[in-house]
């Protein structure tokens, strides 16, 4: 077994009661912010009736006091926009909404994807699944083996991915018994976990969950979502240190964001931060059309020429694929850096 780095518990506290006391005022988060006195943040309390707002408080001592402009707090922060019926956006963007099996998506030909959990330790306002049916999907013993079943009936598929929501809420000794269940189905090679938590709560990446993917047969992908290089700490890399001394791959996925990180200089510090952090920047997406985020959107035209302009500023193994997801279609989509208009 790979010898895994232990956390010292009387500096870290546990990730379950990180998790239950997480920030769901946004004039709590503002005042703890020196942000209280922003009329134009205030205005947008009330946008958590559409989409709650959370924020572990590890995610939130990142954040600069006294701006209303941080992009950690861009990205979790409640505002009036959130109100706006965009033409062309919907509640269901990728057309997710109908399932194989309990909480099953086999969208693609060789993968499917398991929602685990339906909730999150952190709201992101820009979240395409802020609308997803979870409470059709409960993420339990029941609904996982016949998502199970469905997957051992079919060979094509030979990874599996955990998504949710995030599926890292489930707790170390559900994972066990999801990956004990994976292992079973022969043809089967891969598992992939895309989660937010471990850049939110670092201290979710525990000794028992980094020695039971040490201990699998199948290989472990685990994809984080981090959009800015604030979001990397110390104790970020410390839990990502932790997740490849377990034979772990990690690999990272962002969203182009306006006013967060939609310009060529903070995308390499973010690629430059990921892999300091042992991280491989994978993809960037440019967002999703869900309803109630159309002011986090950046034009295909600006995204290209940021992307450009990141080819020309750092080595290209740091230069994440710009892609789109287009409900119905067998693959994400690249978009061609060419295409540029004048």
């Amino acid at each position: 077994m790979a010898h895994i780095v232990t956390h010292n518990t009387a500096t870290r506290e546990g990730w379950l009661q990180q998790l239950s006391d997480v920030i769901t005022d946004p004039e709590e988060l503002l005042q703890l912010l020196s942000l209280q006195n922003h009329p134009e943040l205030l205005a947008g309390v009330d946008a958590r009736r559409l989409f709650a707002l959370r924020v572990p408080r590890a995610f939130a001592a990142k954040m600069r006091k006294g701006d209303a402009e941080d992009p950690l707090l861009r990205q979790v922060l409640t505002l009036q926009d959130e109100f706006f019926e965009t033409p062309g956006y919907s509640k269901d963007p990728l057309e997710e909404q109908h399932t194989a099996a309990p909480g099953l998506l086999h969208k693609y030909h060789n993968r499917a994807l398991l929602l685990v959990k339906g909730g999150c330790a952190v709201n992101c306002r820009y979240c395409f699944r802020r609308h997803f049916p979870y409470q059709d999907n409960p993420g339990n013993k029941a609904s996982w083996t016949k998502a199970l079943d469905y997957v051992n009936q079919h060979p094509e598929l030979d990874e599996l991915i955990f998504s949710g929501g995030d599926p890292l809420m489930a707790k170390d000794h559900e994972l066990d018994w999801l990956i004990t269940e994976a292992e079973k189905i022969p043809h089967l090679q891969r598992l992939r976990i895309h989660s937010r938590l471990p850049v939110v709560i670092p201290a979710r990446i525990t000794d028992a969950l980094c020695c039971r993917f040490a201990e699998s047969r199948l290989q472990i992908i685990l994809v984080t979502h981090i959009n800015h290089a604030n979001e990397i700490d110390i104790e970020v890399t410390k839990s990502m240190q932790q997740l490849k001394i377990a034979g772990v791959t990690l690999l990272n996925q962002s969203v182009l964001l306006k006013g967060i990180n939609d310009n060529a200089d903070t995308l390499v510090k973010l690629s430059n931060s990921l892999f300091n952090a042992g991280i491989l920047p994978y993809y960037i997406h440019v967002l999703d059309k869900v309803q109630g985020a159309a002011h986090f959107m950046v034009d295909d035209n600006l995204a290209r020429k940021i992307m450009r302009q990141m080819l020309e500023k750092t080595s290209g193994y740091l230069v994440p694929r710009l892609t789109r997801e287009i409900g119905g279609q067998p693959s994400k989509t690249p978009l061609d850096l060419r295409l540029i208009e004048q």
